[in-house]
């Protein structure tokens, strides 16, 4: 069965949900996250995706104390993202407890350093966040746009053990309309050896399930839990196939 991973994005260290990464469209949905976190844990998840939109808006992680309690809190696998774009950001976020490292921007703009992090660290760690938005990268918490598509981005780091791309669809994010899974087969068949991580767009259980049949690996979920689209008996049952 294809891995679930369930999402928390933290806005002033609140649980809070954005529509295609929209910072005026916010909305908040819990005021502590480790009791969400413990809620998944408890439904038998096993990894939890935390964004940490504070930091990804001002280039340096904001929320690491929210990450400290997440970590501590449960058993939980946490792969931590937003604002990482120096040797210190990452390290803070490790010393945190994060048990991975999304590292999105700084492959864009400092590729070698991105590089000599995977080298470091291994692809068991350090996983590439890969944000697209008409068909190119985005970056900065998806406020500036590059001029390499997906594909040329994964590809400068397939020699130095990239094993992990969680790839966003940007303009299904929050939308709840349904993912574009071309996208994602086409990155996991250009890229094998990669695990490919689906994100944006997941409205209901069907869209997980279609997914799973399609052999992709890992799909986070969102907005459609907080909106109850996707319930936690549903992510129980989901979790024990």
């Amino acid at each position: 069965m294809i891995q679930i991973i369930p999402a928390i994005d933290i806005i002033g260290g609140e649980c809070v949900r954005l529509t295609q990464g929209d910072y005026d469209q916010k909305k908040t949905y819990f005021k502590d996250p480790l009791e969400v976190a413990k809620m998944f844990e408890e439904a038998g998840i096993r990894r939890l995706h935390v964004v940490d939109l504070d930091g990804a808006k001002a280039s340096v992680p904001q929320n690491l104390k929210v990450l400290e309690r997440i970590a501590s809190g449960t058993g939980l696998e946490v792969e931590f993202g937003g604002g990482i774009k120096s040797g210190e950001a990452l390290s803070s976020v490790l010393n945190a407890g994060a048990r991975y490292a999304i590292c999105g921007s700084i492959a864009v703009t400092a590729p070698e350093e991105f590089d000599s992090w995977l080298k470091q660290f291994g692809g068991d760690r350090i996983v590439l966040g890969v944000d697209t938005k008409n068909g190119f990268v985005a970056t900065h918490g998806w406020l500036k746009s590059s001029a390499l598509t997906a594909s040329d981005l994964i590809s400068k780091f397939t020699g130095s053990g990239l094993k992990q791309v969680i790839c966003t669809e940007i303009s299904h994010d929050g939308m709840l309309q349904g993912v574009d899974s071309t996208i994602y087969t086409g990155m996991q068949s250009e890229f094998p050896d990669i695990k490919v991580i689906v994100s944006g767009g997941i409205s209901c259980v069907d869209d997980i399930l279609g997914l799973d049949k399609l052999g992709l690996k890992a799909v986070i979920v969102g907005k459609a839990f907080y909106e109850g689209r996707i319930t936690i008996e549903d992510l129980k049952k989901l979790s024990r196939c």
